[in-house]
């Protein structure tokens, strides 16, 4: 290879580490052609290591190592497709010596690498050491500790001086978040290094090459021969455990006195989070059985910790969500808003983690924490109205923004901006110090370091200090969850303020106000649907209940939601109350509960039915929780009547449940329950918390509701769910076309046809896809999803119908105007899909066939 210009800090993040014409030491590593046969290039060692005389370039594989170790490695390389993960045999016997080695292959660029490393036949076996490791952590659940016994487990089992998680922040630099070392070694913990202590290009190799080895930060490198091939092209050994280290890093650790290092990646979502940094003060040889379970270990630690970090999300996440809907509580009963926003504004400041908060209502300024001074305020506020724009804004660098903020930098390095109200004037401001005002040195301060030919740049106390500098005057940066947060904030409070202004304008500006709110209306309640669905997915499973059993549950949770959201939304023509509650109800029919509902056909209108599906939903979920239908031999029975001035009357009583204490405080559900009906519709509603049982009763006004005949047409029937298990018989055998534009719902759907025992599925996403393939299948009955994207399915109804093929209906809206008169009949099956409900469709279509045959 020729000579490159010499490396140093200037050019390092420049250096083509990925081929440095050299290996380590403590191995040696054969470079063969395509189909692993004959050896083009080789370490200059590997003659001493395999006990051959002669030179190695253009002799076969076998004639080198032995026809057996050379078959198994061709074996190996026929096995091995991703060079991220090479094959790996152990102690085999290779040379003239017949000697032991660990052997590495993997194949890149055409050409096959073959890495060979001395045998110990004292290291267990890799999967017994990976196994033992990860389960000392599988158990852990909080982050912290994760980190805390990881640095433990790794420096007990592996045997180094130092063990080190680091963590990469937004910018590059990294962070000791956790530490185990000898006792007599000065501590790196809690400290922060720059970004350009590891150059990108390292970063880029750590993604490939997951686990990294040095065995002596002083060793020889040991050429490969040639250099170069015949074209002038080096040896790529991206992917090689053996490549030799930049010398910029080498001198790094020497600097430290540290001898030899491992590190193993943490890969979250496929971006390097960090590393797990190893540091020994001799040289040590970390063996290839040792390797492989280290880098089980990290990628089952990568696996945990995003876990980890989703759990912690959602909790905060839940956290901010009890808080916001306590503070809503408290909104309901005052009539100043700005003066209950102060009282509580500590409280606020425990959603998230902040140094202070900020409150600016009428241009008057209150705080809680480290804050910006009063003086300083309404400058910050008039930046606010040209950033802001009625969204939250955040930058953990305010200074840069806002040159003013240098003054108070200290207090406030960073900024989270929260509008509270749709034109620029009251905000709500989350606060965070600058980072270096926290954070000290945690070693000997009378540590001398080596200082080598680079200057003292490379060591650690020097590279801390330069981090220092680059981060003056910012903060800790804020993230997506941060943002989440503030917006359900932002959202919540926009509410209430809007609402307050409702009540003091009376029926004066109720329209205009209204017309305001819609968009922070729909964006607060589809935020409300995915905090539920999110509660349902993380509810822990009962001790006894199998998955499959929690996985129906949890279907028919979000097919009830997903009916209720869709009439709030969308249902301009109301629904039948039975419907209401045979969606929120169905869920959690059980062998242990009772369900009983009685009552004539009553449709509610558009807003009743609205007011209703939270109410209900509200009612069903308690009692599931707390109630007549968390219990073996709990009763619920609901009925409902219409009184002669054509009220409806519905009564909840529940019996046989646990024992109800006395109810000390309401929350946002019982607020819900006790003031929907009175306050939307007029009504009535008497909630009774008896120790043998809820008991309530709802008045809805005559103008909401209306009696529907048993015999009148209210439009396309909608299937619901029932039991099935004992006439899937019918479907045996038989083929279904399906009609589904989206690919991953018709996978479902497939799926769950196949379970049932249907013989073939033929899927089309477009309407004339499935006329093609009509022209040469002959379906039993099919399924067609109403709105296809870009068209309907309406052709292949018309199709279908000539030819005298049943068929059902599937649609996500809550309106069945789209579908003409002439397919009344034909059933409809609401989104998403749910089993029961899908069969019950088809053998109801399948069954007048049956009957003919």
């Amino acid at each position: 290879m020729p000579e490159a210009r010499s490396v140093d800090l200037s050019n390092c993040d420049r250096e083509p580490i990925h081929i440095p014409g050299s290996i380590q030491p403590h191995g040696f590593l054969l470079a063969c052609d395509n189909y692993g046969q004959t050896v083009l290039r080789h370490s200059v060692n590997a003659q001493a290591m395999l006990g051959v005389g002669s030179a190695i370039n253009g002799l076969s594989l076998q004639s080198i190592i032995g026809d057996k170790a050379a078959h198994d490695v061709r074996n190996a390389v026929a096995t091995t497709r991703n060079p991220e993960r090479p094959a790996l045999l152990f102690a085999v016997a290779a040379g003239a010596a017949g000697r032991l080695f660990d052997i590495a292959v993997h194949r890149h660029l055409s050409t096959v690498i073959i890495e060979f490393e001395p045998h110990d036949p004292k290291v267990r076996q890799p999967l017994s050491l990976a196994r033992e490791m990860i389960g000392r952590i599988s158990g852990v659940t909080e982050l912290a500790a994760m980190m805390r016994d990881t640095a433990r487990l790794i420096h007990g089992a592996l045997g180094y001086d130092r063990v080190m998680v680091y963590r990469f922040g937004h910018d590059g630099a990294g962070q000791v978040i956790a530490e185990s070392k000898r006792s007599d070694l000065e501590s790196f913990y809690g400290q922060y290094f720059p970004a350009t202590d590891i150059p990108q290009q390292a970063r880029a190799l750590y993604l490939r090459n997951t686990i990294r080895v040095i065995s002596d930060a002083h060793f020889e490198r040991i050429p490969i021969s040639p250099v170069v091939d015949a074209s002038g092209e080096p040896l790529d050994l991206s992917f090689s455990h053996l490549r030799s280290v930049s010398p910029i890093h080498c001198e790094y650790l020497k600097n430290m006195g540290v001898s030899a290092s491992m590190s193993i990646s943490i890969i979250v979502d496929g971006q390097l989070w960090g590393l797990i940094a190893c540091h020994h003060y001799s040289p040590r040889v970390l063996s290839m059985a040792e390797r492989v379970a280290a880098e089980m270990f990290g990628a089952f630690f990568s696996l945990h910790l995003h876990a980890l970090q989703e759990k912690t999300k959602l909790e905060m996440a839940s956290r901010a969500r009890r808080s916001l809907d306590a503070f809503l509580s408290l909104a309901s009963h005052r009539g100043d808003i700005a003066d209950l926003l102060a009282e509580n504004l500590s409280k606020f400041r425990e959603l998230m983690p902040c140094d202070g908060i900020g409150l600016w209502v009428e241009g008057i300024w209150t705080t809680s924490g480290s804050a910006p001074p009063a003086s300083a305020v309404p400058a910050l506020a008039r930046f606010a109205n040209g950033v802001a724009d009625g969204r939250i804004w955040a930058t953990h660098a305010l200074s840069q923004k806002l040159p003013s903020a240098q003054a108070y930098c200290q207090e406030a390095a960073g900024v989270l901006i929260v509008p509270l109200s749709q034109i620029p004037r009251d905000y709500l401001f989350f606060f965070r110090r600058e980072v270096v005002e926290t954070l000290d040195w945690a070693g000997n301060p009378d540590k001398v370091y080596e200082v080598g030919p680079l200057g003292d740049r490379l060591t650690p106390r020097k590279s801390f200090a330069i981090w220092k500098e680059q981060v003056r005057q910012q903060a800790k940066p804020w993230t997506d969850a941060d943002r989440e947060i503030a917006d359900a904030v932002r959202a919540a409070l926009v509410e209430v303020v809007l609402r307050h202004n409702e009540l003091l304008a009376e029926e004066r500006g109720k329209a205009d106000v209204r017309q305001r709110m819609l968009n922070e209306e729909l964006n607060h309640r589809v935020k409300n649907i995915l905090a539920i669905i999110k509660s349902l997915v993380a509810h822990p499973v009962a001790e006894g209940r199998s998955l499959k059993d929690y996985v129906g549950s949890l279907k028919g949770r979000i097919q009830a939601l997903a009916f209720a959201h869709d009439q709030v939304v969308r249902g301009d023509g109301g629904g039948m109350l039975a419907d209401l509650l045979n969606a929120e109800l169905t869920p959690y029919r059980s062998q242990q509960a009772t369900i009983s509902l009685t009552g004539p056909q009553v449709w509610l209108d558009a807003r009743a039915f609205s007011v209703m599906a939270l109410v209900l939903h509200e009612l069903s979920t308690n009692a599931a929780k707390y109630g007549a239908l968390s219990a073996e031999g709990g009763r619920l029975t609901v009925h409902w009547a219409v009184t002669e001035g054509a009220d409806c009357v519905i009564d909840w009583q529940e019996r046989g449940g646990p024992a109800l204490g006395r109810i000390t405080r309401q929350g946002f559900g019982t607020v819900l329950i006790d003031r929907s009906i009175p306050y939307d519709l007029g009504g009535r509603s008497d909630v009774q918390f008896a120790p043998e049982g809820l008991t309530a009763r709802f008045v809805l006004p005559s103008r909401h509701v209306s009696v529907v005949a048993d015999t009148q047409a209210a439009g396309p029937e909608a299937v619901e769910a029932v039991a099935v298990a004992d006439e899937q018989s019918r479907l045996q055998d038989i083929e279904v076309l399906l009609v589904e534009d989206q690919m991953l719902i018709a996978l479902d759907v497939e799926a769950m046809l196949l379970e049932s025992g249907v013989g073939e599925v033929t899927t089309a996403a477009s309407a004339a896809s499935a006329l093609s393939r009509l022209e040469r299948i002959a379906p039993d009955v099919a399924v067609l999803d109403v709105n296809l994207g870009t068209g309907t399915s309406l052709p292949v109804a018309e199709e279908l119908f000539r030819r005298g093929v049943p068929f059902v209906f599937a649609t996500g809206y809550g309106e069945t105007g789209i579908i003409p008169q002439g397919f009344g009949p034909v059933p409809i099956v609401r989104k998403p899909y749910d089993r029961d409900a899908l069969l019950a469709a088809l053998m109801q279509v399948l069954a007048p066939t049956d009957a003919d045959a």
